[in-house]
């Protein structure tokens, strides 16, 4: 029987879908097929409205879920074609869904992640069987439900000779600590992506900032830069987790009152001044004997971005996950897969020391094709 699973991943920057097929048939998973597809631009403005509080949201919701998993069904019909594999050889789906709202252990004690998508829509429109819902049980035993890759890195970046450390930049920004003697810590450290590209769109009209080239043209604002990381999720420790429910264009417009006479430029090189100087305030907290500041992402395509990263982090070597064999684009998709297929074996897809949560557990919902 195959081992070939499919991972999808649509992240918080809401830039698109990346798709990955994936083979854990030999000693370490290879990624044969790489898919991606940006969203329609309705689509993409639904979602990105759903993270706020908004009139009949739950119709809106359930029609955007159903959008999202067409959108993804042809991730995976293009991953098939380009394979030539039939539906029949994929194990099953790692669909992560979209999340519009994530408070875990908020409210009631227990909170909860809120990820839109049909994982039901999506095995009947593919005849794949899907795992979806991978949040919720770590959430339940007292978890952050997020972030659920760090377990995943340690499989494909670990070392026994020296701590790695792997920052994921999408909307939000991850960090995996992944130690010589196996241990594993994982949370969020702040802001990715979400800020810069709000901005750049507000005033570009662009989706991002390609390259981070618009940021280069500007200069760093210190009093912005220092009002932005007195933000008190900064400071917290891990376990911990944050999103948009958090790091949002309210957010931003309230820091930027006292600014409002600065260049659209400056703000822009201050912002991704503010990713790079809170995911380095996280790495150099945990360098012990790491060489390696790994980044994946969209974030990792940003060379402005990854130059501010490295001039932060004088002691690592900062490189896109390219350069440890896993495209920084695939790193993600990828976990997805994995997670699937531990699912599927009734493995735990969790680690208690990076969510918090009480202990490991199976993760996600079956849905059989």
């Amino acid at each position: 029987m195959s081992d070939l699973y499919i991972g999808l991943m649509s992240g918080t920057s809401l830039d698109g879908i990346d798709g990955v097929l994936a083979d854990f048939s030999g000693p370490r998973l290879q990624v044969t097929h790489h898919a991606s597809a940006a969203f329609a631009p309705a689509l993409r403005a639904e979602l990105l409205a759903l993270n706020t509080p908004g009139d009949n949201e739950l119709h809106r919701a359930a029609l955007a879920g159903n959008a999202l998993s067409r959108a993804y069904a042809g991730v995976v019909h293009t991953l098939l074609q380009r394979s030539g594999h039939p539906a029949s050889a994929i194990r099953a789906i790692g669909a992560h869904g979209q999340t519009v709202r994530h408070r875990p252990q908020e409210f009631d004690g227990t909170g909860y992640t809120l990820q839109l998508g049909n994982p039901a829509l999506l095995a009947e429109l593919t005849g794949i069987t899907v795992v979806a819902d991978l949040r919720s049980r770590d959430v339940a035993a007292g978890g952050q439900g997020a972030p659920l890759v760090p377990a995943f890195h340690q499989g494909v970046f670990g070392r026994p000779d020296e701590t790695v450390l792997v920052l994921n930049i999408g909307g939000i920004s991850n960090l995996s600590v992944l130690g010589a003697d196996g241990s594993v810590l994982g949370f969020d450290c702040g802001p990715g992506n979400a800020l810069m590209d709000h901005w750049c769109q507000q005033h570009t009209g662009q989706p991002f900032d390609k390259d981070g080239a618009w940021a280069a043209t500007g200069q760093v604002l210190p009093d912005l830069l220092a009002a932005l990381l007195q933000e008190p999720y900064l400071h917290k420790a891990p376990p911990k987790s944050t999103g948009r429910d958090l790091f949002n264009p309210a957010w931003l417009a309230t820091h930027l009152q006292p600014f409002a006479q600065a260049a659209a430029a400056d703000v822009q090189a201050t912002l991704t001044e503010f990713t790079a100087s809170a995911s380095a305030i996280c790495a150099n907290s945990y360098l012990n004997n790491s060489k390696t500041l790994a980044v994946c992402g969209g974030g990792a395509l940003n060379g402005q971005l990854m130059l501010r990263l490295q001039a932060a982090c004088p002691s690592l070597q900062v490189v896109a996950t390219d350069a440890l064999g896993l495209p920084a684009l695939q790193v993600e998709a990828a976990a997805f897969a994995w997670l699937a297929r531990q699912a599927q074996q009734g493995a735990p897809g969790n680690l208690p020391s990076v969510t918090g949560a009480a202990g490991t557990r199976v993760l996600g919902a079956v849905y059989p094709a």
